[in-house]
């Protein structure tokens, strides 16, 4: 999911100076924030046959928004048509509450029920349909309709009951209920999958209705119309009885017609029913027993409303069990109501996705509440323009949408379905022939999305921008564009009033475009400066001059074509005649990439101008200046000769080019280091693909640098603790090969010829060949259309002679031609032993980079002698969609605010903001987003530290599942919200509870990385600290014994975090009554500590003390067993004076420590033993704000 940049707002001017003598500062807040009118208020909701019941609600909610919270609650769900009524006087669905005269604490409003239309009959089979499968993740696993899994409440609710039960029992059964499966234990090789996707209890429901689809008969005839009659339905039920019930103005009953019989009449006895639901149950008994069931199950206190609420973005599953396709008329009408390439799906019935979004963007902004509607507007416009483009692009690759120029050849058509412009990413017309052909083409639609979302970002009043989203799926990029106003009737020459349409040699500008590109042009340090014109006078621009300006019949201006929004990166451009800097020289720079389209990031440029600042000391403002780019120098670079500048520029664009070549050195010679070094002291470490990337980004190297950053670990000592670098090379490479590899395979054959795709890169079978099972059911008619297919450009047969030797052959040529990096591996075995990596997690990265999604099962992969994919083991290919998710300014302003006054060791203070975030967040996203769940991760952890524990575990259950639906179920996001949950588990006296998330993180973990990284030390402390607290001391053995080995190799031999480790080995032995293996290793953290922070220091003389108790122990268990050797009695041995497990104590102490925030950073010890609490690794107020 993409992200843009901040935007412009009154936290980018926020500072951070924190007073070193802690003086009490004025609270931050946000400027003309007026708490008052986001306060909450209660009222009451009385529903007809019921008692009103108290409904908390916000001021800027609108009336729709409740019925949809009636509409999923047990008392009203049942409910779809009615309206909310304040003293008699029906409310609009579209009214804010706080603009409703009259409505305040205490109100009462109540439900009516409303007459039918077609349009209501239809949303309420639907809610139905959503009900009877609110308990099934069948929607989840086929993503759609905005569902995706969640597994907490399935990992918590087997260990509920033993949680309540007394806490003194046997030590053998605690130790069962303690004990992991085998597969989580530290040092098994197995790698399941199936675990990844728990069995629930709740799983599938109950049976309520065997059919529930629409009756031949609709539509009603006219005649019947005039009775009220919207539609027919056909029901059986579990009893295996059949019914035909007319959906009317008034409800729903039973009429009298059969399969053959037409009889509208109502049945006798004649009952009438407003919720089809109390129907259904008056008829069907089985259907009110199995129904009631079903709601208690979804109603109960183990699943939770944020299981159910769709994700503004649609979330894919990689895997998914065997499903079950049973029969839905939701599903099948929403199929044939889609209309897709049939002239009746004109846009006179679709929504104007243009007009939408810039009406948003066009919304006051003056206050806060201005701003907080706005954004929750552009938010909601945006998820659904996004949610069409990808339906309509899907659609297009699929083949049912006619194209707007049918006689062109495939890969030059374009489709308009929806209000929506689609194109695929092929180089039509030779467009980008001098750029990289369809190299470049594949590339240009991603880097105009990136200018979108970065002017997108500045949000510059009175400058549009077109939405954009970028969607590849089988093997096919396709960009879908809103449509502006009249672009279509005219000529691109009479349309642009500012850029070029030639490249530069025909340049026009416009004086309001110079005013709009002002500010974005010092956001983006962007430099203004002139071109020549054909007839050589000079035009001014503020950007480069592929930039379109065009103005549409709606008058807004619009900027289109944003390829060119961030300087080149001269370290992937040769050019004749322009040598780069000797370090970059060195390592063979400049290189020659598949295309010319290379850009710097914009956080490179970010972090080159501060380089800049400190290594001049200049003043801010004038470095900026000194630092913004002619972005027309691009066109030097990469051979558009078109452009021209006047005489007068030359030095400036000798100097241009200079500060180019220094950003290109800078990115070798710092980031690439920079990065490097935060993954060995472990600042950032990446788990999979998604967070290396992130981590690459941030430091403003592209992932074409990939095979450069291997190069520069390889040439360090520490090299192997970087190994999982190495998967995502291959995994990209693959996926590229992929993409073309998907263009050649008819629809047919797509699940043979992936599996065998698959296959090549995984299996160790040497002979995998496609099998296709159904190429006997083919037809001579068939046989010809594929045939046909192939000769416009498909290539079948060398997708089924494609064998592992030749796929491993095109990843290592392709590593060494996109990331110039010479692969060291030329099979999946050599991947393994050479490169340390496990196959699970290269199936994994795969199927997400690619949109596969497989079979849940095991796979045998070491298997020689069996084909590892068959057809029946993949389940769809999704599409990979690329957009813009704009976010809330104002929260995120008020998350930085309480940030920062946790920084300052203000912890109340920044709850209070970040709760004010929390709220804006939700007012503006709805509940299930990734900024909502860093608030509740923040406010858990301070809320932990302030002591109050079950407020801390409330926070971060809603933490997890908001990461589980938005992120995915094993995203690194989702495994370290398991941890911190697992901790304040155990913090409220939880303890299976907790060993079993954190059981649950660390097969995540396996799953995605393997055991072999530094983060799996840390779980491995906090789990084996857990069952230590149980007595489960040989277990606990197990964990902290892999922590020490996993400690010794990432942190070091002289590491404070490896003599801590060494001190948890020490106390349980010491609980176990080996005495001597206790003080072997205390000994190790005594001499670790004495030489790191001398004898004097506190941590030493603890260490002193604990080996002089130890000692003590030591001699009085000799002095026993010598005197029952002795005597051969054991009478009278005195009781052994063994350490408590102090859990309060630790926590206490982590409480305590985490406060004293100054003293913990002027001292590095104390900073690394905060993991002698139970298990927070940071332990600091400060760590908690930097850590989002």
């Amino acid at each position: 999911m993409s992200s843009g940049h901040v935007p412009d707002t009154p936290a980018d001017n926020l500072t951070e100076q924190v007073e070193g003598d802690s003086k009490k500062q004025e609270l931050p807040a946000v400027p003309d924030m007026d708490v008052s009118e986001d306060t909450g208020f209660t009222v009451k909701i009385q529903a007809p046959g019921t008692e009103p019941t108290d409904f908390q609600v916000s001021p800027l909610a609108m009336v729709q928004e409740i019925k949809q919270v009636l509409m999923d609650r047990e008392e009203t769900c049942r409910r779809t048509c009615f309206s909310l009524q304040l003293n008699g006087i029906t409310l609009d669905n579209f009214a804010h509450l706080r603009s409703i005269p009259g409505l305040q604490e205490g109100s009462i409003l109540r439900v009516v029920e409303e007459p039918y239309n077609f349009r209501e009959v239809r949303i309420h089979l639907r809610h139905i349909r959503d009900l009877l499968k609110s308990l099934d993740l069948t929607d989840g696993y086929n993503g759609v309709e905005g569902s995706s899994p969640s597994f907490l409440s399935c990992v918590t609710e087997e260990c509920q009951e033993e949680d309540s039960k007394p806490k003194r029992r046997g030590d053998g059964l605690k130790q069962m209920s303690c004990s992991p499966p085998d597969h989580i234990l530290p040092g098994s090789k197995e790698r399941l999958l199936v675990p990844l996707l728990p069995h629930t209890n709740s799983g599938k429901s109950s049976g309520c209705l065997k059919v529930l689809t629409m009756s031949s008969w609709n539509p009603p005839p006219g005649n019947r119309k005039m009775h009220g009659d919207l539609m027919y339905l056909n029901v059986v039920t579990m009893e295996d009885r059949q019914f035909s019930i007319t959906a009317s103005s008034r409800g729903f009953y039973v009429n009298q017609s059969t399969t053959y019989s037409f009889n509208p009449k109502p049945a006798n006895p004649s009952v009438l029913s407003h919720a089809l639901l109390d129907l259904l149950s008056h008829i069907s008994p089985v259907f009110k027993k199995n129904f009631s069931a079903l709601l208690k199950r979804r109603y109960a206190r183990s699943t939770h409303p944020f299981e159910r609420i769709a994700t503004p973005f649609q979330v894919f599953s990689w895997t998914a069990p065997a499903l079950d396709h049973t029969m839905d008329c939701v599903r099948a009408e929403d199929v044939s109501s889609f209309c897709l390439g049939y002239e009746e799906h004109v846009p006179a019935l679709a929504r104007d996705w243009n007009e939408e979004l810039q009406t948003t963007r066009e919304l006051p902004r003056k206050t806060v509440t201005d701003r907080l509607m706005r954004d929750r507007a552009v938010f909601k416009a945006n998820s659904d323009f996004v949610s069409t483009a990808t339906r309509g692009a899907m659609a297009v690759v699929d083949g049912n949408v006619m194209p707007i120029n049918p006689s062109e050849e495939p890969r030059q058509q374009m489709f308009i379905w929806s209000n929506i412009v689609f194109s695929l990413g092929f180089d039509v017309r030779d467009q980008y022939r001098d750029l990289g052909g369809e190299a470049a083409a594949h590339a240009a639609p991603v880097l105009d999305l990136n200018g979108v979302r970065a002017y997108w970002a500045v949000d510059q009043e009175g400058l549009f921008l077109i939405g954009t989203v970028v969607i590849d799926y089988r093997g096919y990029r396709v960009t879908a564009q809103t449509i502006v106003p009249g672009i279509l009737e005219r000529d691109q020459e009479q349309s642009v009033v500012y850029g070029s349409i030639d490249f530069g040699k025909t340049v026009v500008s416009d004086d309001r475009y110079l005013e709009l590109l002002d500010k974005p042009s010092k956001k983006l340090r962007v430099q203004r400066h002139l071109v020549l014109n054909k007839d050589d006078t000079a035009v001014e621009l503020r950007s480069s001059v592929e930039h379109k300006g065009i103005v549409g019949n709606d008058g807004r201006r619009y900027i289109l074509d944003l390829l060119f929004t961030f300087p080149p990166d001269l370290n992937f451009l040769p050019v004749e005649g322009e040598d780069l800097n000797p370090v970059c020289q060195q390592l063979g720079f400049p290189k020659l990439h598949p295309h010319r389209l290379v850009c710097l990031r914009q956080e490179l440029i970010d972090a080159f101008v501060e380089h800049r600042e400190m290594q001049k000391g200049m003043e801010s403002q004038d470095t900026k200046i000194c630092v913004c780019l002619n972005m027309n120098i691009t066109n030097i670079f990469i051979h558009l000769t078109g452009v021209r500048f006047p005489k007068e520029s030359t030095e400036d664009i000798q100097k241009q080019k200079q500060q180019l070549k220094d950003a290109a050195v800078f990115l070798i010679s710092n980031q690439i280091a920079a990065f490097t070094k935060s993954c060995l002291d472990h600042t950032s470490m990446p788990l999979d693909g998604v967070t290396l990337t992130e981590a690459l980004h941030q430091h403003g190297i592209n992932i074409r640098y990939l095979g450069t950053v291997l190069e520069y670990i390889e040439k360090i000592p520490q090299k192997e603790r970087l190994d999982h670098v190495y998967v995502s090379l291959i995994t990209r490479c693959a996926k590229h090969l992929f993409k073309t590899y998907l263009l050649a395979v008819e629809p047919s054959a797509l699940s043979a010829s992936v599996s065998h795709f698959l296959n090549c890169v995984l299996s160790s079978f040497a002979e995998a060949r496609v099998i296709q099972q159904n190429d006997k059911l083919a037809s001579r008619r068939r046989s010809r259309r594929r045939r046909s297919r192939a000769s416009v450009g498909s290539a079948v047969t060398s997708c089924s002679n494609l064998t592992p030797t030749d796929l491993w052959g095109a990843i290592k040529a392709e590593a060494q031609e996109y990331y110039h990096y010479s692969l060291p591996c030329g099979s999946v075995e050599e991947a393994v032993d050479k490169c340390r990596l496990q196959r699970i997690t290269l199936l994994r990265e795969i199927a997400i980079k690619t949109g596969i999604q497989i079979l849940l099962r095991e796979y045998h992969f070491d298997s020689e002698h069996k084909t590892l994919f068959t057809e029946e083991d993949i389940l769809n290919i999704f599409p990979i969609v690329k957009h813009i998710s704009p976010r809330s300014s104002d929260a995120l302003y008020l998350l930085r605010c309480g940030q920062s006054r946790v920084q300052q060791g203000c912890l109340k203070e920044g709850c209070e903001l970040i709760s004010q975030a929390l709220g804006l967040f939700t007012n503006v996203y709805g509940a299930l987003h990734q900024d909502v769940c860093i608030c509740l991760r923040l406010l858990g952890r301070i809320h932990y530290i302030l002591g109050d524990y079950a407020e801390a575990l409330s926070h971060q259950q809603r933490a997890v599942l908001i990461s589980e639906r938005v992120l995915g179920i094993e995203h690194p996001n989702t495994i370290q919200e398991y941890k911190h949950l697992g901790l304040y588990c155990f913090a409220v006296g939880q303890p299976v509870t907790a060993l079993r998330l954190l059981y649950r993180a660390r097969y995540l973990m396996l799953l995605v990385c393997g055991e072999d990284h530094p983060e799996m030390a840390l779980l491995d402390s906090k789990i084996g600290l857990v069952l230590h607290s149980v007595m489960a001391c040989d277990l606990s053995l197990k964990f902290l014994e892999n922590a020490l080995v996993l400690t010794s190799k990432y942190q070091g031999p002289s590491s404070l975090k490896l003599a801590q480790s060494h001190h948890l080995l020490a106390k349980v032995h010491e609980s176990k009554g080996d005495f001597r293996a206790a003080l072997t290793h205390e000994k190790e953290r005594y001499g670790i500590y004495r030489k790191q922070v001398g004898e004097a220091h506190e941590k030493t003389q603890e260490s002193s003390e604990y080996l002089k108790h130890l000692t003590h122990q030591a001699v009085i268990l000799q002095k026993t067993m010598n005197w029952i050797y002795k005597t051969g009695s054991d009478t009278n041995i005195p009781p052994f004076n063994v350490s408590a497990v102090h859990v309060n104590r630790d926590l206490e102490k982590l409480r305590t420590d985490a406060q004293k925030t100054s003293q913990l950073t002027q001292n590095n010890v104390e900073f690394v033993e905060d993991l002698q609490g139970p298990f927070e690794e940071h332990g600091t107020s400060q760590a908690i704000a930097q850590e989002d």
